[in-house]
């Protein structure tokens, strides 16, 4: 166990974690609802400081940001654990079995030894992802202050859960974010991932300001959050509140983990979101886990030139001239567009 950041005690004796915004009350022995914060005789401990459970060179159009960086790759890591508890995970065997009194698995590591990996391989960035980065934080900002300091870029892939004083510790810290919006259904978020819309909602709004690059997926499921009415609306507040040029990812659903009676879901029904995002005002609207799908190429918006062509998650062609439309000379949005 390594000690904790970001905890108070109380009066009670116990101590109150203040890292996502579940804020836990842990007695002695406790666990948070992440599974890898522990109380120990009135301290906090993080037991993921050094447990790596998963780490790979991916492109960054993975994760996915279509404009921070595009070709380039990222070192991309994550632990155990996480602050939510999706009925469709697809990366339940890293995020949910300390959620459930498992043993907290993983490759021991430090900061160091990942940006060294990121420069060995080539990567322009560090992506903190696979399972929440927020339930990693001691080891993310380690990582990521290192990381800036040898001229790498820091990513966070993350569902957007984090209490404000999360956000404060890491507004210098990480330079994009891609956030799962999961649905605009506040019990969509207490009935299926056991946590709350509203504070999600408040920190995207709150990430924009921070200046980050910010990208934002959702993931449709066929019945729970694909409703025209919802996806409107869910649109609308990207359109309003973060800006109409901030890229809106709608992926494919795939049976996984405890919700595997729902069919993945249906290509008319990615179709229609992506129209829906279009008509809300949204510039860029990527359809996601859809082998050569037109939708994920960047169409310039003023004249419909498609600009980067993309393949899966590999740009096979880039016909931007210093991150200008060739044809009409509109200037797309993003950070290290070719």
């Amino acid at each position: 166990m390594y000690p904790a950041q970001l905890w108070k005690r109380l009066a009670d004796g116990m101590v109150q974690c203040q890292l996502c915004a579940h804020f836990c009350r842990l007695g002695n022995g406790d666990r948070g609802k992440c599974g890898v914060r522990q109380c120990e005789d009135g301290e906090l401990f993080t037991l993921v400081h050094d447990r790596v459970a998963a780490v790979n060179l991916d492109p960054v159009e993975k994760k996915p940001l279509h404009h921070f960086l595009p070709g380039s790759v990222t070192l991309s890591f994550g632990t155990m654990g996480c602050n939510l508890a999706c009925a469709f995970c697809q990366n339940y065997t890293m995020s949910q079995p300390p959620r459930l009194g498992q043993p907290v698995a993983g490759e021991k590591v430090s900061p160091e030894d990942l940006v060294q990996a990121a420069f060995y391989n080539g990567a322009a960035s560090i992506s903190y992802t696979y399972s929440e980065p927020t339930i990693f934080f001691e080891l993310l900002c380690e990582t990521a202050d290192l990381a800036h300091a040898r001229g790498l870029k820091n990513i966070i892939v993350s569902n957007g859960f984090q209490s404000p004083q999360c956000l404060t510790a890491l507004a210098p810290r990480i330079d994009a974010a891609n956030i799962d919006l999961k649905s605009m259904n506040p019990d969509f978020y207490v009935r299926i991932c056991k946590a709350r819309l509203p504070p999600v909602l408040a920190n995207l709004v709150r990430m924009r300001k921070l200046g980050w690059w910010l990208e934002v997926t959702t993931l449709l499921i066929p019945g729970l959050n694909d409703d025209p009415s919802e996806l409107r609306e869910l649109a609308g507040f990207l359109a309003r509140e973060l800006g109409t040029d901030t890229p809106w990812h709608v992926s494919r659903f795939h049976p996984d983990y405890t919700m595997r009676d729902r069919p993945p879901t249906p290509l008319g029904s990615l179709e229609r979101a992506y129209a829906i995002g279009r008509e809300a005002g949204l510039s860029f609207v990527y359809v996601g886990n859809v082998l050569g799908d037109e939708h994920n190429h960047t169409v310039c918006p003023r004249c419909g030139q498609v600009l980067i062509e993309r393949k899966g998650f590999a740009v096979t062609t880039a016909r931007t001239e210093n991150g200008r439309c060739p044809n009409c000379g509109t200037v797309l949005p993003g950070v290290g567009l070719p």
